[in-house]
């Protein structure tokens, strides 16, 4: 199976359900542009990826977050209702 990587949300060019995100807020304001951008259905932010400033633009955005981790999510068949 091929699996194609992107430098940028920007340049993936079609519908995004799900932004995961493993960065650290500092890290995550550096994007944060870029995910409200391409409207994605959620964001799930893993432990330790919290901002409440990232999460206020999110939500002004109209875009759903999730606080929970991705991995636990998916092992547990929650990842699609979550």
């Amino acid at each position: 199976m091929e699996v194609k990587g992107y430098r940028s949300l920007l340049e993936i060019g079609q519908p995004i359900d799900t932004v995961t995100v493993y960065l650290n807020p500092m890290a995550g304001e550096r994007v944060l542009d870029d995910i409200i951008a391409v409207r994605p259905g959620r964001v799930i932010f893993n432990p330790g990826t919290e901002s409440e400033s990232i999460f206020e633009r999110l939500d002004q955005a109209g875009i759903r977050i999730i606080t929970a981790c991705t991995l636990v999510l998916l092992n547990t068949g929650q990842f699609d209702r979550a």
